[in-house]
Formats: structure tokens, C-alpha cells, sequence
């Protein structure tokens, strides 16, 4: 195992190891209250937990990508959401694709896994292809974070793919539609959720 891909297991393994142990000092801390404040304080006490939750089951998850050597992990976005694992990105074979979707059903806390991955160069994109494409990919990211949307944005030969969590469905259109304004865009797939 090369040193940087060491780092990147030992970080993602670390964060974990405190998610989780962050997540049981919540959960040993809730008490429930007779009064109408206790319940308020128990169910935010709650949705801390559950985001905890979610967060360190994401950590896992790209621990085990990362872990993984016929992955490569690196172009590959994790979300959680209830336990429900949002695989997005680009992998360079569809076997990879398979193989990251495996892998992430293993982790503890996993419910289910969806399988957003994408293969990149399927039709032998070029070295000026991934140029445009990371430009692309910029442009939409400016342009979105003028709107004060922070999304995930991955782009191939043109196809813009947006993923991750806003705050509702005319916030999602809107990126939508912002992202068909860039010039290169070929069409958009819009994966977010709210």
C-alpha cells in the first residue's frame, strides 16, 4: 500500500472511530423529559444522533473504498442519508462500479446502497475531453455557489451530474437549470435530493 493511500485509510478510519464514538456519547446522553422542552431537547438530541449516524457510516464507506485496491475510490462521492448510501461519480469500469457497490454493502449501518456511478471514457475520451470537463465542472460550481447552493458536480464529454442534499425541489430545479446555462454543457443529470 503506497503512502498516500495509507494516509487516506488511516484518516477515513480515525473519523470513523470518532463519529461513532461521538455518536454513543449522544445517544448515552438523551434522557427523556416529562415535560414538552425535554421532548424537544430528546428529539434534537435525536436527528444529532442520526446525522452522527450517517456521517460515520459515510466515513466507513469511503474507508472501504479507499481499502479496496481494484477501486479507485477517488472520483467516487459518498452520501448518506438514513442509513440509505448514495454511491455518485465516475469509476473506470463498469466491474469497478459493481465491485464499489459491494463493498459499501458490507459496512455496519448500511441499509441499502444506490448505484449512481458512472463509467468515464466509455466512448475514449480525450486528454482535451477531461480538460473541457473539469472546466465545465468549475463553471457550474461558480455559478452554483452564486446561488449559495453547495452540490456535488462531476462532469464526462459534457454530462453534468449533480448530487448531494439542498433544501427543496425548486432548489433542485434551479441547479438544474443554472447548470444547463454553462457553455459545454450536453445535458445534465440531476441526482439531488431534499
Amino acid at each position: 500500500m503506497n503512502k498516500i493511500q495509507m494516509t487516506k485509510t488511516l484518516t477515513a478510519m480515525v473519523l470513523s472511530t470518532l463519529l461513532a464514538g461521538t455518536t454513543a456519547m449522544a445517544n448515552d446522553t438523551i434522557k427523556q423529559e416529562p415535560n414538552s422542552t425535554g421532548a424537544k431537547v430528546d428529539n434534537t438530541m435525536k436527528t444529532a444522533a442520526n446525522y452522527m449516524d450517517d456521517s460515520a457510516v459515510t466515513a466507513k464507506v469511503k474507508s472501504a473504498l479507499i481499502g479496496d485496491k481494484s477501486i479507485d475510490g477517488n472520483d467516487i462521492s459518498v452520501v448518506t442519508t438514513k442509513g440509505v448510501v448514495t454511491l455518485s461519480g465516475f469509476v473506470s469500469t463498469q466491474d469497478q462500479a459493481k465491485r464499489a457497490v459491494a463493498a459499501s454493502k458490507t459496512v455496519d449501518g448500511v441499509k441499502s446502497v444506490s448505484d449512481k456511478l458512472r463509467v468515464k471514457g466509455a466512448e475514449g475520451t480525450s486528454v482535451k475531453g477531461y480538460a473541457s470537463d473539469a472546466a465545465i465542472t468549475t463553471a457550474v460550481k461558480a455559478k452554483l455557489l452564486t446561488d449559495m447552493m453547495t452540490v456535488n458536480v462531476e462532469t464526462d464529454a459534457g454530462v453534468v451530474q449533480l448530487s448531494g442534499s439542498v433544501k427543496n425541489a425548486n432548489q433542485a430545479a434551479r441547479a438544474e437549470s443554472v447548470t444547463k446555462t454553462v457553455d459545454g454543457v450536453k445535458s445534465v443529470k440531476n441526482d439531488l435530493t431534499y
